[in-house]
C-alpha cells in the first residue's frame, strides 16, 4: 500500500511555497492565456492536419474529427482547471495524480509526461526546421541542404542519394542541425527568467494569430466546393484516425497548469488561462481546416504532407509573398510551442525531484533568474539530440498516446478528490458533475483506439523502462517515505 500513499493538497502547497527551491510568482491572466495559445496553435496546425487528412484518410471531414477532438480536449480542460486552481503548484498531472491516486501512479503519469512534452517538442523542432528552410527560400532564396535538415529514415524515404552526403569515417552525415540550433536559443532564454520568456511568446502568438488570419481570408478566396467531394473518404473510421492525429494539434492548454507555482493568483488565472485558449484556439483550427481542405484535393497534399498550408497556397499558384508569411507564421508558432513545450518538461521534473523521485540535483533553481535551469538544460540537451535523427510521425503518435492517458488520470483524479473531500473548497468547479470527467475519460480512451498497434506498443515498452526506474531509484528515495527528520 506504500506504493499507493498520496501526498495530500495542503503539504503539496506548504512545500511549494517554503525553502530555498520555491519559483517567482509574477505571470498574470493575460500571461498565461498567452502560454496555452502559444503552446496549442503550432506544428499541429501548421503539419499534422496533413498528416491527418492523408495518413489518417480523414479528407475533408477532418473539420468533423477537429470537433471531436475539441469536445475530449473540453472535457479534459474543465478538469485541469478544477486541479490547477485547487493544487497551483508546478508539475501539472503528475502533481494532481501524487495527490489523488498515490506515489506510484504519479510517477506513472510523470515519466509519463516527458512523452507529452520532450518527446512531443522532437516533433515540434522537426516541423521547425522544415518551415524555417521554405521560409529562406521564399525570402533569400537559400536552400539549407537536405542532410542538414532531415532525419536519416526520412531522408532514405524520400528518395535521396545517401551517396552524395558527406561522410565521416564510413558513415553519412544525415542530422537535423535546424532543430538542434533552435533547441539550444530557447534552452537559454528559459534559464534566463520566467518573464521575459512570456513577454516573447505573447509577441509570437500575436503575429501567428495574424498569419493566420491572413491565410483564412485568402483560403475562402480560393475554396472549391469540388473539393469536398468525397467528404469523408474513410467514413466514420477516418475521422476516427484523423481525430487521434489531429489530437497533438491540440495539446498544449494542459501546458499552462505547469506554470501555476509562478502565477500571482493561481485560482483565478489557471482556469481563464486553460479554457480560454482551448475555445480560442478551437475556433482557428476549425477555420483553418475548412479553408484548406477546400483549397486543394486533400489527396495532393502527400507530396507536402509536413507543410500543407504552403502546399495548398502552392497549389492555387498564390503569390510569392503569401506563401513567405506563412512561412513567416509556421516558423513563429512552432517556435512558440518550441518555448513553452521546453518550459513546462523542467517543471515537472523540477516536481518530481523536490519530492525526492528524482535526485536532487534536479530541483536546483538559479539563485538569479529563479527558474529550474538544471532541468530547463537537460530538457533542452535532450530534445536536441531526438530532433537531430528521428522522424516526425514517430515522435508525434508517442506524444499523443502518452498525452491521452495523462488526460484520463487527470479526469480520474477529479472524480477521486470529489468522493474522497467534497467539502475542499473549489474556487473553479468543472460544471456538470461527474459527467465533465466521465466524457473526457470517454473521449480520450476513443481517441486512443484511433492510434496504430506499433505506437501502443512502444507506448508499453516506455512505461516499463520508467518503472524500472523508479524502482530503482524512486521508491527508494522518495520524501514522503522518508523518516521524520530527515528531510
Amino acid at each position: 500500500m506504500q506504493l499507493f500513499k498520496t501526498k495530500s493538497v495542503d503539504i503539496l502547497t506548504s512545500e511549494a511555497e517554503g525553502g530555498g527551491q520555491r519559483l517567482a510568482r509574477v505571470l498574470g491572466t493575460f500571461d498565461v492565456t498567452m502560454v496555452g495559445i502559444g503552446a496549442i496553435i503550432g506544428a499541429g496546425i501548421f503539419a499534422m492536419v496533413g498528416e491527418a487528412a492523408v495518413k489518417g484518410n480523414a479528407g475533408p471531414s477532418l473539420v468533423i474529427s477537429l470537433l471531436i477532438t475539441a469536445a475530449a480536449c473540453g472535457f479534459c480542460a474543465l478538469c485541469y482547471a478544477e486541479l490547477a486552481a485547487m493544487v497551483p503548484v508546478a508539475g501539472s498531472a503528475y502533481t494532481y495524480a501524487y495527490a489523488t491516486m498515490g506515489e506510484l501512479v504519479a510517477w506513472i503519469i510523470g515519466w509519463d509526461l516527458i512523452l507529452e512534452y520532450a518527446i512531443g517538442n522532437v516533433a515540434v523542432a522537426i516541423s521547425w526546421s522544415g518551415y524555417f528552410n521554405d521560409f529562406l527560400k521564399s525570402i533569400t532564396g537559400l536552400d539549407v541542404p537536405v542532410w542538414l535538415r532531415l532525419d536519416y529514415h526520412t531522408f532514405i524515404a524520400r528518395g535521396y542519394d545517401i551517396a552524395s552526403v558527406p561522410h565521416i569515417f564510413g558513415l553519412p552525415v544525415v542530422v537535423n542541425l535546424l532543430s538542434v540550433t533552435v533547441t539550444a536559443v530557447l534552452t537559454w532564454l528559459l534559464v534566463t527568467g520566467i518573464k521575459e520568456t512570456t513577454r516573447f511568446n505573447s509577441l509570437m502568438v500575436g503575429i501567428k494569430l495574424l498569419v493566420l488570419a491572413v491565410f483564412v481570408a485568402f483560403g475562402f478566396y480560393y475554396f472549391n466546393p469540388s473539393n469536398w467531394t468525397p467528404f469523408a473518404p474513410g467514413g466514420w473510421t477516418g475521422i476516427q484516425a484523423g481525430a487521434a492525429y489531429i489530437f497533438f494539434a491540440y495539446i498544449g492548454f494542459d501546458a499552462v497548469s505547469t506554470v501555476a507555482e509562478e502565477t500571482k493568483d493561481p485560482k483565478r488565472d489557471m482556469p481563464r488561462g486553460i479554457i480560454g485558449s482551448l475555445i480560442i484556439c478551437t475556433v482557428i483550427y476549425v477555420l483553418v481546416a475548412v479553408v484548406l481542405t477546400g483549397m486543394m484535393p486533400f489527396g495532393e497534399l502527400k507530396n507536402k504532407i509536413a507543410e500543407p498550408l504552403v502546399a495548398g497556397l502552392e497549389y492555387n499558384h498564390a503569390a510569392r509573398w503569401l506563401i513567405a508569411l506563412v512561412s513567416v507564421g509556421a516558423v513563429v508558432a512552432t517556435t512558440a510551442v518550441l518555448l513553452v513545450f521546453q518550459m513546462g518538461q523542467p517543471r515537472i521534473f523540477f516536481s518530481m525531484s523536490r519530492d525526492g523521485l528524482l535526485p536532487k540535483y534536479f530541483a536546483k533553481v538559479h539563485p538569479v533568474h529563479r527558474t529550474p535551469h538544471v532541468t530547463t538544460i537537460w530538457t533542452g540537451v535532450f530534445v536536441a539530440l531526438f530532433s537531430a535523427f528521428f522522424s516526425l510521425d514517430v515522435m508525434a503518435e508517442l506524444c499523443n498516446i502518452g498525452t491521452l492517458f495523462a488526460f484520463i488520470l487527470v479526469c480520474a483524479g477529479v472524480i477521486i478528490l470529489r468522493v474522497r473531500e467534497p467539502g475542499r473548497a473549489r474556487p473553479f468547479r468543472a460544471p456538470g458533475g461527474l459527467f465533465t470527467p466521465l466524457a473526457g475519460i470517454a473521449f480520450c480512451l476513443y481517441l486512443i483506439l484511433g492510434l496504430e498497434f506499433m505506437t501502443w506498443m512502444r507506448f508499453v515498452i516506455w512505461l516499463a523502462a520508467g518503472l524500472l526506474i523508479y524502482f530503482m531509484y524512486g521508491y527508494r528515495n522518495s520524501r514522503l517515505r522518508a523518516p521524520a527528520g530527515t528531510i
